[in-house]
């Protein structure tokens, strides 16, 4: 198999987050994402602050992706039901819950007191 350009790699990289964008929950967090930018800029938030939200929004979205390859590849070994395929599914869904609930709590801390002391001010 020949190897593949750079650009190639970029190509593919790129038709799976398309593939993965087709997907409702994919969609859903990437409004989050932008809603988090929206107020990440409406807030004025540090660099150290955008490095963490930008972080937080690509483990999201990344987790997405591998969630969905991870079902493709289990539906492509095992097209009818199975336990194993279940829980492999399951636990894949379960990781990006949990990366979404750590990413809620981390926009909590940075926005919160922000969205507080924007409040009291006009208090």
């Amino acid at each position: 198999m020949a190897r593949q350009t750079l650009i190639q790699a970029f190509g593919h990289a790129a038709d799976g987050i398309r593939c993965a964008a087709r997907e409702r929950n994919f969609k859903i967090e990437l409004g989050f994402g932008v809603a988090a930018i929206i107020l990440g800029i409406g807030l004025r938030i540090s660099p150290a602050e955008w490095a963490v939200i930008a972080v937080c929004i690509g483990c999201v979205l990344g987790g997405e992706c591998l969630n969905t390859a991870l079902e493709a590849l289990v539906d492509l070994a095992s097209p009818e039901y199975n336990e194993l395929a279940k829980i492999a599914k399951d636990c894949a869904a379960g990781t990006v819950f949990i990366l979404s609930i750590a990413s809620l709590f981390v926009a909590a801390f940075i926005f919160l007191p922000k969205m507080l002391a924007l409040a009291a001010a006009f208090i």
